[in-house]
């Protein structure tokens, strides 16, 4: 036997090898992604006012769940489970909804700079909350007031999104140049309304549009947790489709991909996910943008892989914001999205003068 005829048999088992320890890499990030989760857990409900251990605080996660597990004291009970650790699950799920939402709405649109934000959604939310902070009106009564009035018009702006997309054929540009009248179209309206408004009021506006997680409460937690579970699902199962729509609609509907029917359905279910976080933490922005970037540059552009990695991207990046938020000028809390907005444009920057046209 030649050394020839030796390589050839052996080429299969050496490119199924080559394939493994490419999937194998990728399964190892998002797996260091949660072992980064767990531990930041610890880091920001030990970080605070009250002087708690991370003993102390993951005694308090696992007695809560095992009743074998280690006992916590009263007083960490209270402050964990009481005050931080809804605003840090609350800031999982959100980090989770924003970072999946970006990748599908890149992957789609094909466009690297589509996020929630740019497709109006958000600006959309910041008018709800503002009509209800400003003015009092609103369809959902009581403390769902504003939230309900965020979520409200946020399926307003993707309905309106859809229409007049699916009118020309649901095409990327289409619904790209029609997010983007519509953010207009909102932050517009709510600068209107500001306008005219007590500078009270205002203030309290504003501070909702650049996000808050400090509100959290565990009944909005209940809400978020399935409806993050059921669209994330969904979206993950739609991953394949999306691969091969990143590949132009004339390879997808001759592969028989149905193109409009698979963008249309993933922007509705990514919409809902974002306006059903966004209606209650307030407009976050660039964690939606930049998540994507990050996991694209280290694991490549797979959404297999991509969707999941990018939804812990922006759990870890909302999870630090908010602790630095809430402690780099105690007693004073910093809104939460002016934090992501400090971390990602430096990042942003980056990409646009070293990176640009290397991953994308």
């Amino acid at each position: 036997m030649t050394a020839e005829s030796t390589h050839t048999q052996n080429q299969p088992e050496s490119i199924y090898d080559m394939y493994a320890q490419f999937i194998r890499r990728k399964l190892l990030f998002i797996l260091l992604l949660i072992g980064i989760i767990i531990i930041l857990v610890g880091i920001a409900a030990s970080t605070g006012s009250a002087n708690l251990s991370l003993y102390e605080v993951y005694a308090a996660l696992v007695g809560r769940f095992f009743s074998c597990g280690p006992e916590s004291s009263w007083v960490a009970d209270v402050c964990l489970w009481k005050l931080r650790f809804p605003r840090i699950f609350m800031a999982i799920f959100a980090g989770i909804a924003l970072g999946a939402t970006g990748v599908v709405m890149q992957s789609v649109l094909k466009n690297p700079l589509a996020d929630p934000y740019m497709m109006g959604i958000q600006s959309a939310a910041g008018f709800g909350a503002s009509l209800a902070i400003i003015c009092g009106a609103g369809i959902f009564g009581g403390s769902y007031l504003i939230a309900g009035n965020a979520f409200l018009f946020s399926l307003i702006s993707v309905g309106i999104i859809i229409t007049l997309a699916d009118m020309k054929g649901a095409s990327a540009e289409t619904m790209l140049l029609t997010g983007i009248a519509v953010m207009f179209l909102f932050s517009a309206m709510t600068t209107f309304i500001q306008y005219f408004a007590e500078a009270e009021a205002v203030k309290s506006a504003m501070f909702w549009a650049v996000g808050d997680l400090g509100k959290t409460s565990w009944d909005d937690f209940y809400v978020v947790i399935p409806l993050v579970a059921i669209c994330f699902l969904y979206l993950l199962w739609k991953t394949w489709d999306m691969n091969i729509l990143a590949s132009g609609d004339e390879t997808a509907k001759s592969l028989g991909i149905p193109v409009r029917r698979v963008r249309i359905s993933v922007m509705i279910v990514s919409s809902l996910l974002v306006s059903g976080v966004v209606c209650f933490i307030g407009a976050i922005g660039f964690v939606g943008l930049v998540s994507p970037h990050i996991c694209r540059i280290i694991i490549g552009g797979n959404n297999q892989y991509l969707l999941p990695a990018a939804g812990l991207m922006g759990a870890i990046l909302l999870i630090v914001s908010d602790t630095i938020a809430r402690t780099v000028m105690s007693p004073a809390i910093i809104p939460v999205g002016v934090v992501t907005a400090f971390l990602g444009v430096p990042f942003f920057i980056y990409l646009i003068m070293f990176r640009k046209g290397e991953f994308w």
